[in-house]
């Protein structure tokens, strides 16, 4: 059985052709920069690569290109869609109405678009993922795979705001959390790596990428998580401002003349690593305007990697230890500065980073802390697709 999984972030595409007889992977790749300019990966199980640039202003555009190349007499993988049995999409925010994987119907994918207040960057371009997706394969079966299903486990006195206790009643306002699928497999793919029980470990895993959350993470169990009632809340993002006063929205509303429409827009598109540094949202960008004397790009890095920090201690605190902490994502596997300097100064906690062995830009898990360092330190690449393959899976087998 074929299933094709879509992964759709704020600015990204990835998708994964898979073979679920034995798990592996037929073709995949990545839509990348969606919104900037755009750039395409591709490589299939024969070896056969694509890596251009390409314009993406939308992600109907980039899954128009990885069918197109899917389906190449020259790096083709598939005669038509029709072998394929299904397709997993990965959804942010299932709000209140779902807790787990779920077949696409109209109504689903209208509920999905209903709540994009509460994900704004990415439900929409999921529910542009789900659509294209139809129009192409539309008798093919498609299940929903939410971020925010491995944050049920987090405590009432984690997730209730202190506001009126009937705006949760009523609206369902509360924090969420993100990014559970990959702090899923990462912390599983951790524990099988340390040789350890996932029930035994204490873990702050750090997903960075354009979008970014820290969770604490207590046996295997979501505890507590940067992210909140949306994905714009908690650390600095790459168009996101992250966890701020809010008065700060009430002003800038106010002296800007902004609706509340224009102020989400403000918050979500304009703010973060584009707002801060005014070079641009992709960390890389940011890191090379750094390098070059830029003080706005490296005050950029210095507020991402402060915001780290706090949470990496103030997580320890939450579980009364902490055994290992977890680098994933785009950001978390590939810049080491970032990793470097979040972890900077934290010998108190036991934490201590192997300068050399941070140099890498991380294709397996790869331990980078010192052997004296109690607490561990580890690059894990993150592997989302091959969990919401499995989700459908069994969600269709049923």
């Amino acid at each position: 059985m074929k299933i094709l999984v879509a992964n759709a972030g704020s600015s990204s595409l990835k998708y994964q052709l898979m073979d679920m007889e034995d798990e592996s992977v037929i073709c995949k790749g990545n839509c990348d920069r969606i919104g900037i300019d755009g750039h395409f990966s591709y490589k299939n199980k024969n070896g056969k690569e694509l890596d251009i640039d390409c314009n993406f202003p939308t992600h109907t555009e980039a899954f128009a290109k990885i069918i197109e190349t899917m389906t190449s007499d020259e790096y083709g993988v598939v005669s038509s869609m029709d072998e394929i049995s299904a397709v997993g999409q990965r959804i942010v925010h299932g709000g209140e109405f779902f807790s787990q994987p779920t077949l696409v119907d109209d109504d689903v994918v209208e509920k999905i678009a209903s709540i994009s207040y509460m994900a704004p960057v990415h439900n929409p371009a999921a529910c542009l993922s789900i659509k294209a997706c139809k129009a192409v394969m539309p008798n093919t079966p498609q299940v929903t795979v939410f971020d925010t299903a491995f944050h049920q486990t987090i405590p009432e006195k984690a997730y209730i705001y202190a506001l009126p206790y009937e705006i949760y009643e009523k609206y369902n306002v509360r924090k969420y959390g993100f990014h559970g699928t990959s702090h899923r497999f990462v912390c599983a793919s951790l524990a099988k790596s340390m040789g350890k029980d996932l029930k035994d470990l204490k873990i702050v895993s750090c997903h960075l990428g354009n979008g970014s959350s820290v969770t604490a993470i207590d046996g295997g169990k979501s505890v507590d998580t940067s992210m909140g009632f949306t994905p714009l809340d908690g650390l600095i993002m790459g168009t996101r401002c992250g966890n701020i006063d809010p008065s700060v929205v009430t002003f800038v509303m106010d002296k800007l003349n902004l609706t509340p429409a224009q102020m989400n827009e403000y918050m979500n598109k304009k703010s973060g690593f584009l707002g801060v540094s005014g070079v641009g949202s992709d960390n890389r960008d940011v890191c090379a305007a750094s390098e070059a004397g830029n003080h706005r790009a490296s005050l950029t890095t210095d507020i991402l990697t402060y915001e780290i920090k706090k949470l990496i201690g103030s997580y320890a605190a939450v579980m009364n230890g902490l055994d290992a902490v977890l680098f994933t994502g785009g950001i978390g596997e590939n810049a080491d500065i970032v990793r470097a300097k979040a972890c900077e100064n934290l010998e108190f906690l036991g934490i201590k980073i192997d300068e050399e062995k941070n140099k890498v830009r991380a294709k397996e898990n790869i331990k980078i802390s010192t052997p004296d360092s109690k607490v561990e330190v580890w690059i894990v690449p993150t592997n989302e697709e091959l969990l919401i393959a499995r989700d459908v899976l069994e969600t269709i087998s049923k």
